[in-house]
């Protein structure tokens, strides 16, 4: 299997259009046409997991957080990223990340960390992106409304809520008249044709709306196809930072010792009150300090996140916001079985990949 076939199964996931704009994310080293047979996963591309991928011979390396985030000046062996680069290029490994994406993308880290720590109805803690919808309007006859109806909802569009292949139809009459060079599905060179027609209407979201067109000019019977495309106010699919949710009514002690237990951790660094009950919990994987007001604002009994500098635990004191930090590697390091499992649910069974796992955090509690 080549390597842009697996990035592009991994954009489905967690599309580009999610990538935050100060961040680096996707394909950063490589040939796209290398064909891949082992893949390294990690959140972080260190030397470490480079010597591990030497050692298992693998042909692609996937992390959360990306190798290349900042402009390079050189690459030189003098350089200890430059090192790593020059050394990954030289055994022409393919060098892919998903970072906000992933962050954001459904099902994706806090998708999955809000799962493990038994949150029910989790949602984003802070709105990063809400999805555009279209109304499409094609015009069609009735012999075939039938095939583009299924067709626009196999392709995605007419979704609503939980509900999908909704649209909305009008019967009429269409008139046209082919003229000189013409070969129409209906009718004669300048004759006046009328044809009982359906106006089919649906609702399709930004990123599909290009390849569900063209899935409809596809199938559509005639050489010129009629539609409209408007643009809508209505709320589309959000996607955020973090999550908010409930769960069952705990005393914060018993929560830590599952925290501690789910992660799999020793220790938590917990800031404020312990003596409470907890029913509404916020969190949000790897370094959410910026998200301390967004917990405040949703209620949140607790906020637990990584990287909590001094200045950030007394601002939650102050707003009476308990904050747990669970630290930005053991509240990131839970999406890599996710990953694993989502390659080998979607890579065909007569492809034989290889998938391993190294990560590690950078600094333990002793």
């Amino acid at each position: 299997m080549k390597a842009v076939e697996i990035i592009q199964l991994l954009d489905l996931w967690a599309p580009k259009h999610l990538v935050e704009e100060w961040d680096n994310t996707g394909f950063q080293i490589g040939d796209s046409n290398r064909e891949v047979e082992k893949i390294l996963l990690s959140l972080d591309l260190t030397e470490e997991v480079f010597e591990k991928a030497l050692e298992e011979k693998v042909d692609m390396i996937i992390t959360h957080h990306p190798l290349i985030f900042k402009p390079l000046r050189s690459i030189t062996r003098l350089d200890p990223k430059g090192k790593l680069i020059y050394n990954i290029i030289q055994n022409d490994i393919v060098v892919y990340n998903a970072h906000t994406n992933l962050d954001l993308t459904t099902g994706g880290i806090n998708d999955t960390l809000a799962d493990i720590l038994e949150i029910n109805n989790p949602r984003p803690l802070k709105i990063a992106y809400e999805e555009p919808l279209y109304k499409l309007v094609v015009f069609v006859p009735n012999s075939h409304r039938d095939q583009i109806r299924k067709v626009l909802g196999d392709e995605g569009a007419g979704w609503i809520g939980n509900y999908s292949h909704c649209t909305y139809n009008l019967e009429g009459i269409g008139t046209f008249m082919p003229r000189e060079g013409t070969n129409p599905y209906i009718g004669e060179t300048y004759e006046l044709e009328e044809v009982q027609e359906t106006r089919v209407e649906t609702i399709v979201q930004k990123k599909d709306l290009g390849r569900v067109l063209g899935k409809v000019i596809e199938a559509h019977p005639y050489e010129e196809v009629a539609y409209d495309i408007y643009p809508l106010m209505n709320e589309g699919k959000t996607f955020g930072y973090g999550r908010i949710g409930e769960t069952e009514e705990i005393s914060l002690v018993d929560y830590l010792d599952k925290i501690k237990k789910r992660l799999d951790l020793k220790h938590l660094i917990v800031y404020g009150d312990m003596e409470k009950d907890i029913k509404r919990v916020a969190l949000c994987g790897g370094s959410g300090s910026s998200f301390i007001y967004d917990a405040y604002l949703h209620e949140a009994d607790i906020y637990i996140t990584g990287d909590i500098k001094y200045h950030d635990a007394q601002y939650a004191h102050d707003l009476g916001l308990t904050l747990i930090d669970a630290g930005h590697y053991h509240t990131e390091k839970v999406i890599l079985p996710v990953i694993k499992q989502y390659l080998y649910s979607n890579i065909k069974d007569s492809i034989q990949i290889k998938i391993f796992s190294q990560s590690s955090p950078s600094c333990v509690i002793y």
